[in-house]
């Protein structure tokens, strides 16, 4: 049976005399100017966080058939410091190119925070947030529900992930200078759709009405500069990272990261293998839990999916890249200055919940994570796949449960909280230990007039805005100033209301504690931002779970020493290229490789495709560009080489000359030892 993916993340103290010194609703009056300082110091830093390109699991689609066999573009780690120079208070705000920021991920990241800065960046004021990419590499979550959806847990993938984060924040700190920051809105109606109309019909008129098209068009942009130059964007906007469908096996960073490539690489020019770009700009998410980029499944849509489905993720990708830029443009200073967050733990699992937020003014509660039925078929829209078949969203038919059902004591109050979900995995109560955070963290994070309301799941839209309703009247602020920052420090499944909960679509089957989640985290939500406003301190809350202890299972078998392919050498060419290409063409050469994961080349590149100069070659594009593909495969009868086909599709607008194809490769002996090697094509003409 397939297990859900993804998880949670828990939070950290409250600091008593930082919120004295620097609430939420800011004691500062420090307006932020468009062209001058405002006493702030800005740093931004990326770093490559790439997992395994070849034979592990990829994390998104919890497929186990969707293993990766290449890459198509690296996948980064990008951080934004801001300080405010009067109190001294700063917050890190990072956004990944992966799927979720595991519960275990955040922890090991905040262990190694500490090691080198102290108490500087801590769970208070760092922000961790994916972009929910379906194309990253699995195997990085502690939690099993989340590492066994990708075949187990894969140390060197884990540690290419912390690391990268680790890394970014470094990167950020120390280019930390004199600067400003600015806020911008605007909106984008061509970029989602709303794939669970279902449930999203069951939310009451005034709900749907923020929402006439189904959909959250808005977009927030905070622009980074330091000394009137431009150094980073962040750009909020709500859909899924589904673009690249589940057929696709290359680590990617499908629509958000390829907005971020157009802007940092095609417009501000950044050569990624050239040191950190001087902008750096991220596209993380919102509440687009119901929210898709796969804009078929709008009734008055034509198209349907392709194979990969990758002019979608351009598509798509390019369409948030111009609407950030256009927000981007109109960017204005902000009326409060200052920086400030907070953060708390919460037992999702057994959180009783007063009646004022529930939509019957009943007082409920949660219970242990548990999947349902419509969360084991998946999203019927963005999953092409389907491992069990008799199973499909909005499945009521107990004899379901009956037949995919894993047995566990699941005691009938939590049942009654779950109902009407069919519980097919009790994730919150099965052995050795929960394999789903059940103490999460909720955060709210002040960037100047910017609120974000943070927590570890994926919101609906209106889940979302009942979320952004409650802190917005807590701290007095506007509402277009509250955004709900989902997947942010942590993991666990989906958060739909309780009216959307009932028709059990895939998010209703994937609200994992039960019918009342959202009203809890309004709850919680609530609480804490009463607190900022009136100064008090809530503590720490519950601690969470030691993720690094006990059993890690790895399904995968162990990946023997490489040999070459027979009567060839390491980096010999199989296939070479042919002797003229035109824009348009895609060149294509193979190499006598080793295994991929033997040395990620984090920061580097696997290959270059090189243009001959008056005084030698010169790198054009790299492992990185949305031109080209690295492809691995095993040849059928030898199962320790690796052949490593490149591909490159020329650009129109590419320089005629002469070309080659250079592959970098590190094969690994018997004894664990690794020796690089490079594989050279034949010039080739494009012209």
């Amino acid at each position: 049976m397939r297990v859900s993916r993804r998880s949670a993340l828990a939070g950290a103290a409250v600091s008593a005399a930082a919120l004295g010194a620097s609430g939420l609703l800011g004691a500062k009056t420090a307006v932020a100017q468009p062209q001058s300082g405002a006493g702030y110091l800005v740093g931004c830093g990326m770093a490559d966080m790439t997992g395994a390109p070849a034979g592990q699991g990829m994390m998104g689609y919890s497929e186990l058939d969707q293993v990766t066999t290449g890459l198509l573009m690296r996948c980064w780690a990008r951080a934004y410091i801001i300080v405010d120079q009067v109190s001294g208070d700063r917050v890190v705000f990072v956004n990944t190119d992966n799927a979720c920021l595991f519960q275990s991920v955040h922890l090991a990241v905040m262990v190694e925070l500490a090691k080198r800065f102290g108490d500087l960046y801590t769970e208070r004021n760092v922000n961790l947030n994916a972009t929910h990419n379906h194309n990253s590499c699995g195997g990085t979550a502690r939690e099993y529900a989340y590492s066994l959806a990708a075949q187990g847990f894969q140390q060197n993938s884990y540690d290419a992930e912390v690391g990268g984060i680790v890394a970014a924040i470094v990167r950020a700190h120390e280019r930390l200078a004199p600067g400003d920051i600015m806020i911008g809105h605007g909106e984008l109606h061509d970029a989602s759709a709303n794939r669970s109309w279902v449930a999203f019909d069951l939310n009451p008129a005034e709900d749907k009405a923020e929402f006439p098209d189904g959909i959250d068009p808005a977009v927030t942009v905070l622009r980074l500069r330091q000394g009137g130059k431009d150094v980073g964007a962040i750009t909020w906007f709500a859909t899924h990272g589904t673009s690249l469908t589940d057929h696709n096996t290359l680590i990617s960073v499908d629509n958000k990261g390829y907005a971020s490539y157009r802007w940092e690489h095609d417009e501000m020019g950044a050569r990624y293998l050239d040191g950190q770009p001087g902008f750096i700009a991220a596209f993380p998410q919102t509440n687009p839990g119901d929210m898709t980029p796969n804009l078929w499944t709008r009734p008055w849509h034509p198209a349907g999916p392709t194979e990969d489905n990758r002019a979608n993720c351009a598509m798509i990708g390019e369409r948030q890249y111009q609407a950030g830029r256009k927000a981007f443009a109109s960017a204005r200073g902000m009326s409060q200055g200052g920086v400030d967050s907070v953060i708390r733990y919460v037992n999702m699992s057994d959180t009783l919940i007063d009646g004022s937020y529930t939509p019957d003014g009943k007082p409920a509660r949660t219970a242990p994570a548990m999947m349902g039925a419509a969360a084991v078929a998946t999203s019927s829209e963005d999953n092409f796949n389907t491992q069990i078949p008799f199973l499909h969203e909005g499945d009521t038919n107990p004899m379901v449960a009956a037949l995919g059902g894993i047995d566990a004591p699941i005691e009938q109050w939590m049942r009654d909280v779950q109902a009407p979900k069919l519980d097919i995995v009790p994730l919150g109560i099965l052995p050795p230990r929960p394999w789903v955070p059940q103490v999460v963290a909720i955060q709210i994070m002040r960037i100047g007039d910017l609120v974000l309301a943070s927590g570890p799941a994926e919101f609906t839209i209106v889940s979302g805005l009942r979320v952004r309703r409650v802190v917005a009247r807590a701290l007095g602020v506007p509402m277009e100033n509250v955004l709900m920052q989902g997947y942010a420090n942590g993991y666990c499944g989906y958060v739909t209301t309780p009216e959307e909960y009932v028709s059990q679509q895939y998010e209703g089957g994937e609200t994992l504690y039960g019918r009342w989640t959202l009203s809890a985290y309004m709850q919680e939500f609530d609480r804490l931002a009463r607190a900022v406003a009136a100064r008090t301190d809530l503590g720490r809350g519950p601690a969470p779970l030691d993720w690094n202890s006990g059993l890690q299972p790895n399904l995968l078998a162990a990946v023997p020493a490489d040999v070459p392919v027979a009567g060839r050498a390491f980096g010999d060419v199989v296939t070479q290229p042919a002797a003229n290409y035109a824009a348009g063409d895609t060149v294509s050469v193979e190499f006598v490789g080793a295994h991929p994961n033997n040395n990620f080349r984090l920061g580097g590149t696997y290959f270059e495709v090189q243009r001959a100069t008056g005084d030698g070659w010169t790198r054009v594009h790299d492992d990185n560009d949305w031109c080209t593909e690295l492809h691995w495969r095993r040849p059928e009868d030898n199962p320790a080489a690796s052949l490593i086909q490149i591909r490159w599709s020329v650009p129109s607008e590419v320089e005629t000359g002469k070309y080659r194809i250079q592959y970098y490769g590190d094969s690994r002996d018997v004894a664990g030892r690794t020796s690089g090697f490079t594989g050279t094509s034949i010039e080739f003409a494009v012209g």
